[in-house]
């Protein structure tokens, strides 16, 4: 449904627009927002200040940007440079969720009056309700995968990529995809081995196979799994002497 702009005639007999009047609350309360998020307007969509819904006003301003200029929908220029005087960062081309990371990696930044050694941040961190370890991991390891806005953003607070990082994600990228079966039959003959040199199919929750899989961990897994497991390989199993899979074969 198109909007219409609806202008009224105030006790003054001023003519004022009421999408302008809810627009200049809105940008009041993003004030309020940025002011304790470190100057950021990444907010999710379901975010409130003050009872205000912030997050849904900012989701339709984004959409509405999205408009070419001209069309009906389209974000006003004033608008646009009202909100940017905010946060330049408002309507990033890059998913928002990306732009609210970066926000609250640069708060800890701040926080930490500039002096973070982002290679030493254990990936467990997490500050704000974000991830900020693993954030900060996979910016440093897709750094060439990111915009060039996106690697001044990460610099300006002293993250920058790891060619080392970098290398290893390609490498692992470049591996072919094992489908869940070939998965499956590479821990079945891990489990054959084990059997024949130990004598039963109990490897230790820690155990590893010769050539580096996780065959305890695997093990242990796939009894979870076991509702979801074939015939065929419930029988495999059991030919091993997996005690819980011969149950129903």
């Amino acid at each position: 449904m198109a909007r219409h702009r609806v202008e009224m005639l105030d006790a003054l007999g001023m003519i004022w627009s009421v999408s302008d009047a809810r627009f200049e609350a809105g940008l009041d309360w993003a004030r309020v927002w940025a002011k304790g998020h470190g100057g950021s307007l990444a907010a999710p969509a379901r975010a409130s200040v003050g009872g205000y819904a912030i997050g849904t006003w900012l989701s339709e301003l984004r959409a509405a940007a999205q408009v070419p200029a001209g069309e009906p929908g389209a974000l006003a220029p004033e608008r646009r440079a009202a909100l940017e005087e905010i946060d330049p960062w408002w309507c990033p081309t890059w998913p928002i969720t990306w732009q609210r990371a970066w926000a609250t990696a640069r708060m800890w930044w701040l926080d930490s009056d500039g002096q973070v050694d982002w290679t030493q941040l254990p990936v467990e961190t997490v500050y704000e309700g974000e991830q900020l370890g693993r954030w900060v991991l996979a910016q440093r390891a897709g750094w060439p995968g990111l915009e060039d806005d996106q690697r001044d953003l990460l610099t300006s607070i002293g993250i920058e990529g790891d060619p080392e990082l970098v290398a290893a994600k390609a490498a692992a990228e470049a591996k072919p995809k094992i489908s869940r079966t070939d998965r499956f039959q590479l821990h079945l003959a891990a489990l054959a081995e084990f059997v024949r040199e130990h004598g039963h199919a109990r490897p230790a929750r820690t155990y590893r196979s010769p050539d580096g899989l996780s065959l305890g961990a695997w093990t242990n897994n796939t009894k979870a799994r076991r509702a979801r497991l074939s015939t065929e390989q419930l029988a495999q199993l059991a030919a091993l002497g997996v005690e819980w899979a011969v149950e129903g074969v």
